[in-house]
């Protein structure tokens, strides 16, 4: 799959779950990674299980502060003297039920933190260094966004915006710099618990490999697609769903 020595990648939402799978799996193949979340706490802890400071270094903040942001592009370019690779994998949900039963101000709020501060960090990066050197972009959205989805429908529209933005932002950055999207389904995380929790073994039934996704599954893909081997890729968004939409829809 290629190498990452000597290059940087940022990570956000990565203090646990898919967000640390992928910076590990960087990690692993020789990057150095900057860490943003919420909890300094979680943070140091993913810090210390990357390696150290040597590794991965931690910038705790919210996603929809572009103060936030900038000090993110910064701290990887400071700290490691590039930012080769960016990810963006931070998502909220906090609302379940009908789209005509959301509160509109919760609406904007995931829209805002899902959508415009992924937009945002983008342009933090492309202005920062990007755009002179290039770089790899990888956007994590969901298989939520390519179908509807009992409940979660506020979440599914936040990320089929995700999808488009891939498209956009791959024609509008090339080709200095690939943009492309990974859609997971069920993984088992925390942020995923309520949608298998007591029901494991149906909603198991609906994936031809037999098994939930693990973060590490999202972390392999998108090693591939951030390194060389996918040098001709951009603008894609890759389906990780055990082959349950080739069956029918997800419950």
């Amino acid at each position: 799959m290629g190498t990452f020595e000597g290059r940087t990648a940022l990570v956000t939402g990565a203090s646990r779950g898919i967000g640390l799978a992928i910076a590990t799996s960087l990690v692993d193949r020789g990057a150095r990674v900057v860490l943003t979340a919420r909890r300094p706490e979680a943070l140091a802890e993913a810090v210390e299980a990357l390696g150290g400071p040597d590794r991965a270094v931690a910038v705790a903040g919210n996603a929809g502060d572009p103060e936030h942001r900038a000090a993110a592009v910064r701290t990887a370019i400071e700290t490691f003297g590039s930012l080769d690779a960016l990810v963006g994998n931070v998502g909220i949900n906090p609302v379940f039920g009908p789209l005509v039963d959301v509160p509109l101000d919760a609406f904007r709020k995931i829209l805002d933190t899902n959508v415009v501060a992924c937009l945002g960090l983008v342009q933090e990066a492309w202005r920062a260094w990007m755009s002179e050197h290039g770089g790899s972009v990888l956007i994590v959205s969901s298989v939520a966004g390519l179908k509807s989805s009992k409940g979660i429908g506020a979440y599914g529209v936040s990320k089929a915006a995700l999808v488009n933005l891939t498209t956009q932002l791959a024609v509008e950055l090339g080709p200095r710099v690939r943009v492309n999207a990974v859609a997971p389904a069920v993984v088992r995380t925390r942020f995923a618990e309520a949608l298998f929790s007591g029901r494991e073994e149906d909603v198991v039934a609906q994936y031809p490999v037999g098994r939930l996704g693990v973060p590490e599954d999202v972390g392999e893909a998108a090693a591939y697609l951030l390194g060389d081997g996918a040098g001709w890729v951009t603008g894609q968004t890759l389906v990780l769903d055990g082959g349950a939409l080739s069956r029918g829809p997800i419950a």
